[in-house]
């Protein structure tokens, strides 16, 4: 059911977009299944990467209707220490540079269960989440008292909060920007509900980052949108608002963390201006760049599944960790499923007792791991792999080893 049958970009409108790279009809990447649900079909889509010429900017082409994705959701910011960690830095860097206190407010769109706002929260500075999850805003404002909207975030919600004289001082967009259908309606609320001399600080996954990482199962259905500086730039500018700032994190496999104000706040940094130019160099604008990256999917594609058709031919007992999206996109795609793999251990106990979408793989918790002490695990979170591997330094004591996909095939 796509509401998008003729192909125009996502952001600028422009026709002709070049394709890229086709996953096939997969299901949702978080519809995990309940036992119930077992012998159920699950409804797929397309899942086809393209590129737009006119603007740049990486997209797929499918829009499953956000109500359908996000109403109830099974993602929880906080069961990552090292999501948890990341917004506690950067809001005490944000308080401290722009001087926020009782008299501000620091919002969130996609503010999920309160992970980021809490700590704005503790440190006195007023707090407004946007979150249109309804079970998770609930654990947000009933769990860490973070005031909490449970509405999708567009132009009509700026417009209403900004009539009864709620600005924000800071707004935050980690990890949502490529989520949304309606780009140009979410920045227009973007530019109503920002105060003048407000930042909106966006965290995106890079697309850069995504091509020579081969982060490949980073595509799913929620991920609309994959974005470079170039991309960003020229969306923001189109709604009278400019990136003042600019640098790379290392969350999520590579991401940018871009700091945008009202338009003629002031002059961009030399930070912005030259990662346009690094941009050019690397051909942000040419669709071949993008198809180089595809070629070496399905390189890595033959080599898992290699590996794990040796392990299991020597007799291995092989596992999973992470029944994340991109776990899904992996699976589905690699067609590796319960031939394979024994579990999907997961520290979320929303998603313990449920199956795996598409390859029906259980989801367990992760003490399986010591009570069955696989020989093998295949780390499908590989952008926690550092928490992961210390979390389980017990099952390695003991033997086991974790298979990491991406970039490349390694066992550790």
């Amino acid at each position: 059911m796509s509401q998008q049958p003729t192909h125009v970009c996502r952001s600028c409108g422009a026709a002709g977009l070049a394709p890229v790279l086709d996953l096939g009809r997969t299901p949702l990447a978080n519809a995990l299944l309940t036992e119930e649900q077992a012998g159920a079909a699950e409804e797929t889509y397309p899942l086809e990467l393209v590129f737009c010429p006119s603007c740049t900017l990486v997209q797929i082409t499918e829009t499953v209707p956000p109500e359908v994705l996000f109403r109830d959701y099974l993602y929880f910011s906080s069961f990552s220490d090292t999501m948890v960690r990341h917004a506690e830095e950067l809001v005490g860097r944000l308080i401290k540079e722009r001087g926020l206190g009782p008299g501000s407010l620091a919002a969130e769109v996609a503010s999920n269960d309160g992970y980021l706002l809490q700590f704005y929260r503790r440190a006195g500075v007023p707090v407004l989440g946007i979150e249109p999850a309804r079970n998770v805003a609930r654990v947000a404002e009933e769990e860490r008292g973070v005031r909490t909207v449970t509405e999708f975030f567009g132009e009509e919600l700026a417009r209403e909060l900004a009539a009864r004289g709620e600005r924000a001082d800071v707004l935050h967009a980690n990890n949502v920007l490529a989520h949304v259908a309606d780009l140009n309606g979410f920045v227009r609320g973007v530019r109503h509900f920002l105060k003048e001399g407000g930042v909106f600080v966006v965290e995106a996954p890079y697309v850069k980052d995504l091509a020579d990482r081969c982060e490949f199962d980073t595509i799913y259905h929620e991920h609309l949108c994959y974005f470079s500086l170039t991309a960003l730039d020229r969306l923001f500018r189109r709604h009278e608002l400019e990136v003042a700032g600019v640098e790379r994190v290392a969350i999520h496999g590579g991401s940018l963390r871009v700091s945008v104000r009202h338009a003629g706040a002031g002059a961009p940094s030399e930070e912005v201006a030259r990662m346009l130019e690094e941009e050019r160099a690397w051909g942000v604008g040419e669709v071949g760049f993008y198809r180089d990256f595809a070629a070496r999917v399905e390189k890595l594609k033959e080599s898992l599944r290699g590996l794990l058709s040796d392990l299991k031919g020597r007799g291995a007992r092989v596992a999973a960790y992470g029944a994340a999206a991109k776990g899904s996109t992996l699976l589905n795609y690699f067609r590796i499923g319960r031939e394979t793999l024994d579990f999907v251990a997961d520290r979320s106990t929303y998603k313990q007792g449920r199956l795996m979408p598409g390859v029906r793989v259980p989801v367990v918790e992760p003490g399986r791991l010591l009570s069955e002490q696989p020989d093998y695990v295949l780390l499908l979170t590989w952008n926690f792999a550092e928490e992961i591997l210390e979390q389980q330094a017990e099952y390695r004591r003991r033997g086991g080893r974790f298979i990491i996909p991406v970039p490349e095939v390694r066992v550790v």
